[in-house]
């Protein structure tokens, strides 16, 4: 891992301080994204600025998580403007009309690291509304409502969009469009740390070239060396393997569709696999995908298994084709493969009300084919594909950027063709971009950031973990609430109660306050000592921890009373919410314990070495035992009808980190069928079935627990002179309906995983 990623690893998962990654094309932007979803120790949120972005990231859209109308945002307090082609919105019309949902809300007061990917893309308007919305929701004044921010993307690719109309306004609150512009940004930068180690490219000569394109410092010597590779009369059909790069859709889909129509051979069409809420603006590639043997392909995912035999963006040409199945062919390989379908998931973020953790919550889900028909794709959509070969329509630029993505996008040189003669003019990058490139960050600047903002995290972390003012605020609304309450009524008889548990919190928040004003002189010491302050962290959490503890146990215990009389339905959802707080308060002090014993060893603090059993199963342990005592007490037998939470909140846990068919494998060990597990996991049977093909080719399920003895010896006598390798489409054309295409995939992977683990003969 270079060096710079390092820093942004560290800073994420030891400081609270916003931070916008950069990087050149090739550089692993996408790499280390990932890597910081896999390690970081905070609740964390991605988004985007389009759907298709969000889908890549694996996260939502901006507008999606925070609740945002379309349209753009005026950051003061005006009326808003509506005419028939732009609409503004106010702070004021935001706070107005735009309700929250409870499970957004929930998420972003628990949210403690937000990724906005493809920043470049990202309105200045847009991310002060962004800000304005989580300080609203949040209560806190600071930027994002005390939230860090990372912001990922290459501001010389996809420029932000603004109409000519919306503009006429937003110029007199903007000097520019892009994220750096915004108000928030403006008054609070972030550290800006760039990736310069380049995976795509290894040519030294072509680097220079795109790197004086991307500086704005090309030479008519750059261009000249472009220019060699000019070939205007370059036949794509008799050349396999390259792809062309064009500035309009309408000319890549005229490509695209030309050439399929020349190809003799039979169409065929394969459909996506929609499952639940998968909205039409989100689907990843066109839902109907329409090829013919000998149609160029191109891979629009990275192949996710340990082979690795694609990545996003090569190139492949249409072998064979059947009703279902579809295998492709890299010519300069020599190598045939079967295409496996891809399953895309539509998510939304919400709260485990067990833990206080961010899970992902699956809504729907898109599997098709990652392909696309690749004579010609335009260089906006070609943004993150890495080409072997490509020939380049770049004589039309008309925005900044444009030829150095194009450019970009080739591994070498060795792989371009020119279509037609490269010009000086429409080459140069936004100069407000290059201008803000400037606050590059050195490694030194980044270093002794990085040991003030690790002190202020730790200081502040603990500072939060006894500061509960906004706790003892919901303690007092809960405890003024009875005052408009019958004496008669149900809420009204336990108004002795609520009393008595007030106070007890309430002898808490002098001791508490105290300990934060502790805190806070032994983090003025020029060198504060780690080890003493987690020895005091020790001891208020024996002084603290049992009473807070308590209370969760009396609230439970309430609400185990309330939940079994009639019409309290409100009653006991202001109990829930009051639990919830209180408990994130005690979860809180579990982990605070947890995190000050890894910073008092001088480890780095990581989702690893945070793992915390005590803090995970907490809730689920108190209910169990407040259910124990409320049966002694009461005489009653209660169900284990866990967990207690709002009807409406339907939870998904996040599934573990492996692959699609292993999740699969692990519900089939439950005994699950084949519809039980595609209901499970919002997918439909035939791609679980999909899955079980894999699994039997991996030995790890046994095509008898699928199929029927009586079946396989039938599949048995048609197999005999076929090939794992071989495609099925003849086998199916020849017997039809006689065997389905999964009982032919069934036994086709019986016979791959007999043939990988069956030694070679002595003669061999």
């Amino acid at each position: 891992m270079s060096e710079a990623a390092n820093y942004v690893l560290r800073f994420i998962n030891q400081t609270n301080r916003s931070l916008f990654l950069t990087g050149k094309a090739g550089t692993g932007k996408t790499t280390l994204l990932r890597e910081i979803i896999r390690t970081t120790h905070k609740n964390t949120v991605v988004v985007a600025p389009t759907g298709i972005a969000a889908l890549n990231a694996g996260g939502v859209t901006i507008h999606s998580m925070f609740q945002l109308p379309f349209g753009a945002f005026l950051p003061d307090h005006s009326a808003p403007v509506f005419s028939d082609s732009v609409k503004f919105e106010t702070r004021e019309s935001l706070r107005r009309h735009f309700k929250m949902s409870a499970i957004k809300r929930s998420v972003i007061r628990n949210m403690e690291l937000l990724i906005i990917d493809e920043v470049s893309m990202l309105r200045a308007d847009l991310l002060d509304a962004v800000d304005f919305m989580m300080q609203s929701v949040r209560k806190r004044s600071q930027p994002f409502g005390g939230v860090q921010v990372l912001f990922i993307g290459d501001l010389l690719q996809l420029p932000p969009v603004v109409k000519n109309e919306e503009w006429e306004t937003l110029r007199r609150y903007y000097r520019g469009k892009f994220f750096f512009h915004s108000h928030v940004i403006g008054k609070h930068p972030p550290l800006y740390i760039e990736l310069t180690r380049i995976f795509r490219q290894t040519d030294d000569a072509f680097i220079g070239i795109l790197n004086n394109l991307r500086n704005n410092i090309v030479s008519r010597e750059d261009v000249s060396v472009l220019n060699s590779y000019v070939r205007p009369d370059f036949n794509l059909r008799e050349n396999p393997g390259h792809i062309t790069l064009t500035t309009h859709n309408a000319k890549a889909d005229a490509i695209n569709t030309a050439a399929l129509g020349l190809l003799k051979e039979k169409t065929y069409e394969f459909r996506a696999e929609i499952i639940d809420d998968f909205p039409e603006k989100l689907y990843p590639i066109d839902e109907t995908l329409r090829l013919k043997v000998g149609a160029q392909i191109m891979f629009v995912k990275n192949d996710l298994s340990v082979d690795k035999q694609y990545y996003n963006g090569k190139t492949a040409i249409v072998e064979d084709l059947s009703e279902q199945e579809i295998r492709v062919r890299f010519p300069d390989e020599d190598k045939i493969i079967g295409v496996e379908r891809y399953e895309w998931q539509n998510i939304r973020y919400v709260v485990d009300p067990a833990t206080k953790e961010i899970k992902e919550e699956i809504l729907g889900t898109f599997v098709h084919y990652p392909i696309k028909l690749a004579w010609a794709i335009t260089v906006h959509k070609s943004q993150g594909l890495t080409f072997d070969k490509a020939a380049l329509d770049v004589s039309q630029i008309f925005q900044p950027g444009q030829a150095y993505v194009a450019f970009s996008r080739l591994r070498s040189l060795n792989g371009l063709i020119l279509l037609s003669p490269l010009q000086m003019n429409g080459l140069e990058n936004d100069p407000d971009v290059m201008q803000y490139a400037e606050n590059r960050a050195e490694f030194d600047v980044l270093e002794q950031s990085l040991v003030h903002e690790r002190r202020n995290f730790v200081r502040n972390i603990l500072k939060n973990s006894f500061d509960w003012q906004d706790l003892a605020q919901q303690w007092r609304n809960h405890k003024f609430s009875y005052a408009t309450e019958s004496s008669k009524g149900e809420k009204g008889k336990q108004k002795a109660w609520a009393d008595e548990q007030y106070r007890k919190f309430e002898k808490l928040l002098d001791p508490a306050a105290k300990f934060v004003l502790q805190l806070d002189r032994l983090f003025d010491a020029e060198n504060p000592d780690m080890s003493f302050i987690a020895g005091r962290i020790d001891a208020a959490m024996q002084y603290f921890f049992d009473p807070m503890d308590e209370l969760v146990g009396e609230l439970f215990l309430k609400m185990e009373e309330v939940r079994r009389v009639k019409k309290t339905k409100e009653f006991y959802t202001e109990l829930l919410e009051l639990e919830e707080e209180q408990t994130k308060a005690v979860l809180q002090l579990i982990r605070t314990k947890k995190f000050m014993e890894i910073v008092a060893s001088g480890e780095e603090v990581s989702k690893e070495k945070m793992a915390n059993s005590v803090a995970d199963n907490y809730r689920v342990n108190k209910i169990l035992k407040v259910r124990e005592i409320y049966s002694e007490k009461s005489g009653q037998i209660i169900e284990d009808d866990l967990p207690i939470e709002r009807a409406s909140r339907k939870r998904q846990k996040k599934e573990p980190k492996k692959s699609t068919a292993e999740v699969t494998y692990d519900l089939w060990l439950k005994q699950m069928t084949v519809a039980d597990i595609a209901s499970e996991r919002k997918l439909t049977p035939n791609t679980i079935n999909g899955h079980l093909a894999k699994l039997i080719e991996m030995g790890k399920v046994d095509v008898s627990d699928v199929l029927p003895n009586d079946r396989l010896e039938a599949l048995a006598t048609i197999f005999t002179d076929f090939s794992p390798t071989d495609t099925l489409g003849a086998l199916k054309e020849k017997h039809g309906e006689e065997f389905t295409w999964d009982e032919l995939r069934f036994y086709r992977a019986k016979m791959a995983f007999t043939q990988a683990n069956t030694p070679p003969s002595p003669q061999e």
